[in-house]
């Protein structure tokens, strides 16, 4: 890997910063699978409407999300498959167990 520069480190850290809060990362999952508008996501979570578009407009800044409107619905998608796997790959490593002090590359 090439070394980032200052710039990229600095998005780098505004994704780590939007995923930071559990609800949000809650609707990056919800997302994995399909597209869904944010009365789905709220009736989902069982959150407020407004609650749900507040953490989508960060999301969505933070470029992790797409909104395509159909209709009169929005809907909101992972942004591409690196989200994905972002998401993915975080939540694997949450559920590993790291007491063991073995090698991390082994």
């Amino acid at each position: 890997m090439t070394q980032p520069t200052a710039q990229q480190i600095d998005g780098a850290a505004a994704i780590f910063k939007a995923l930071a809060d559990p609800a949000r990362l809650a609707i990056l999952i919800r997302l994995a699978d399909a597209e869904r508008s944010v009365s789905e996501l709220a009736a989902i979570g069982s959150d407020r409407i407004g609650t749900v578009s507040a953490r989508l407009q960060v999301l969505f800044n933070a470029r992790l999300l797409t909104r395509r409107r159909e209709g009169q619905t929005i809907l909101y998608g992972l942004a591409d498959r690196h989200v994905a796997a972002l998401v993915a790959n975080a939540v694997e490593h949450a559920c590993e167990d790291h007491r063991t002090g073995d090698d991390p590359h082994g």
